[in-house]
Formats: C-alpha cells, sequence, structure tokens
C-alpha cells in the first residue's frame, strides 16, 4: 500500500486522499464532514456504489440483499461484527437489490445474499450465501492480499 489511499465519502460522494496511518483514526470527508472509515455497514444507493467499488483504494466489501430475504436478515448482524473486527483494513457496505435492481442485472446476480469484494476498482472475489462473521472476515483477509 502506498502513503495515501482514495476513499468516497458514503454520504456525499466526494473523493479523499486519507494517509494510511491515519485509516483506525476515523478520518473525515474534507467536504462533508462524515466518517469515512467507521467499523460499521454503511447503506449504498446506486451512484454511490457506483462511485465506491469504483474509486475506493482501500477493499470494500459490499452485502447485495433485499428486505425480504430471511438470511440476508439473519447475516446481517454477522456482516456488522466483520465490518467492527476490520476496521481500518477494509469498509463494508450493503446495497438493496430490491430498490436498486440495476446493480443486480449488470453484476449478473442470481441470488442473494451475496458478498462481492471489490478494491482498486476491479471486483476481486464473490461469496454467496449467509456467513457467520469469522468466515466474512477470513474471506476479506485472504482476498486483500496484495498480488
Amino acid at each position: 500500500m502506498s502513503d495515501a489511499v482514495k476513499l468516497v465519502c458514503i454520504t456525499c460522494g466526494q473523493m479523499n486522499r486519507v494517509p494510511v496511518a491515519k485509516l483506525k483514526d476515523r478520518p473525515k470527508c474534507g467536504s462533508c464532514g462524515d466518517a469515512l472509515v467507521t467499523g460499521t455497514v454503511a447503506e449504498l444507493d446506486f451512484a454511490t456504489h457506483d462511485k465506491a467499488t469504483r474509486g475506493d483504494e482501500l477493499p470494500i466489501l459490499v452485502d447485495y440483499w433485499a428486505p425480504w430475504c430471511g438470511p440476508c436478515r439473519m447475516m446481517a448482524p454477522e456482516f456488522a461484527k466483520a465490518a467492527r473486527a476490520l476496521e481500518g483494513r477494509a469498509r463494508f457496505a450493503k446495497i438493496n437489490t430490491q430498490d436498486h435492481p440495476k446493480v443486480s442485472d449488470r453484476l449478473r446476480i442470481q441470488g442473494i445474499p451475496l458478498l462481492i469484494l471489490w478494491h482498486k476498482g476491479r471486483e476481486v472475489a464473490r461469496l454467496p450465501g449467509a456467513r457467520p462473521a469469522a468466515e466474512i472476515q477470513a474471506f476479506v483477509e485472504k482476498n486483500s492480499k496484495p498480488r
């Protein structure tokens, strides 16, 4: 990793440059002041999804889910636990595929829940199905290694 990474603000969509050494200090957006790295799961809309998955230089794990999906709802607390465990090393977000069906079409999502790990504008790996926090964390750690 270089001395700084680019992160899209989930709130306002502004691109920010953050020193790697400051990632664990909950850096804030230079435009709106909201935290960029929180250890929580951010809710994405279609436009922010595209900006973050294309622009973030820190791995971002996105949960593709829908409110009617029982396994999606069951996995949500586990996904949040993994987000806390990996704070400063990866960002976690989710997008409701019912509200944003274009994302499902474009990514050819066949079933949910589906986790997709993105890094530096490209899809790194997919993990289908509801998973416990430890498995989600291991998936991110395994697939975030420099290639």
